[in-house]
């Protein structure tokens, strides 16, 4: 069986009901593609919870070091590593309580799918929330 994402009723739903992002892979610099989908999210009116042991903070929020360190309830798990980073993420998130675990677009894998596959979380992959928000708000 063939990964397949939500319909856009779905993700409208998810995206209209979601208040905070957990984007794992966050970058502190504000030329890449993960601090400028994050920044253009937040300006939207969510709260962004950097996860990246590798910087202290981004989007003037303080970061975290993985999932597991966020003390907070999250709605969406924003994914911005590479694909076979993937697997791991899923296994990570799958004792994490949000509505939803989304990889960014280009980034995909059937294992963690496979991962996922009995989680309550909506997932959806190759597709940028920038992208979805701007079309279904």
């Amino acid at each position: 069986m063939s990964f397949e994402n939500p319909s856009q009723a779905e993700i409208r739903d998810l995206l209209a009901q979601s208040k905070t992002i957990a984007v794992v892979g966050l970058s502190d610099k504000p030329h890449r593609t993960s601090y400028q989908v994050s920044e253009a999210m937040q300006n939207a009116g969510y709260k962004i919870i950097p996860v990246n042991p590798q910087i202290t903070e981004s989007l003037g929020e303080k970061a975290v070091a993985s999932l597991r360190d966020i003390k907070e309830p999250i709605d969406i798990i924003n994914v911005f590593r590479r694909s076979e980073h993937l697997p791991q993420i899923a296994e990570e998130s799958k004792n994490i309580e949000a509505k939803a675990f989304w990889a960014q677009q280009g980034v995909y894998s059937e294992e963690a799918d496979r991962i996922l596959n009995n989680d309550s979380k909506l997932v959806i992959m190759d597709s940028c929330i920038k992208v979805a928000h701007a079309i279904y708000r």
